[in-house]
């Protein structure tokens, strides 16, 4: 039976800045490896950074309190700019479970919920109110999201939020866009021996043809 892993709860950090892009997420310079590995490091570097390299003290993530936030609460049209999935992937790596904003990037949005990485969508006055929260408390604020009621709960707020029936189900079960597939394994296995059946000649072109031209030339170079 599938474990149901529908909360999200934790510090929240207040981070509203309008339209902050995908290159603002995650810099190009951070994008040279062939794997996910060490993309926490890229995280809105030049928002957490000097130009030499230093931390900027007063930037919320590099603040104490502010250690092991799990949720951002962002400004509107969050993850605007280019398509990389790198930005979700290092969110994820720095420990960043979800987003809350009033608007998203149409491609971001869809590369976070395939990734499990949560963007709950409320209304402008909603997020408004959340931020207010958070700045006028003598502590981080904390919060619960939770995927089962579509809700979002603060000390001094419950907010409702909707989201598509898939992405509820693969976030209640624990999985990517790659594991909900593979729910359909069966049904994806035996498609495929359908098709090869009926259409045998398509099946393995390439290796047939590579076997092919390897024949030729063997056969050429002999003579």
């Amino acid at each position: 039976m599938t474990e149901l892993k529908h909360r999200i709860e934790g510090i929240a950090a207040p981070l509203p800045i309008a339209n902050l892009d995908t290159d603002q997420i995650m810099p190009k310079q951070f994008l040279h490896g062939i794997d996910k590995a060490g993309l926490d490091r890229g995280v809105l570097w030049d928002h957490r950074f000097t130009g030499d390299g230093r931390l900027k003290p007063d930037f919320v993530l590099n603040q104490p309190a502010y250690a092991g936030t799990r949720i951002l609460l962002a400004g509107p049209n969050f993850g605007c700019g280019s398509s990389r999935e790198h930005a979700v992937w290092g969110l994820q790596q720095f420990g960043i479970q979800a987003v809350i904003a009033s608007a998203y990037g149409e491609i971001f949005y869809s590369n976070a919920m395939n990734n499990r990485l949560l963007a709950v969508l409320l209304a402008e006055e909603e997020v408004q109110a959340l931020l207010d929260e958070s700045r006028l408390g003598a502590t981080p604020l904390r919060l619960v999201i939770d995927v089962a009621r579509m809700t979002v709960e603060s000390p001094a707020h419950r907010f409702a939020f909707t989201m598509g029936a898939r992405h509820r189900t693969m976030f209640m079960q624990g999985l990517d866009m790659i594991g909900a597939s593979l729910g359909h394994q069966r049904a994806i296995e035996a498609f495929a021996a359908r098709h090869w059946e009926a259409q045998p000649w398509l099946k393995d072109v390439a290796g047939r043809t590579k076997a092919r031209l390897d024949a030729q030339a063997s056969t050429r170079a002999a003579g």
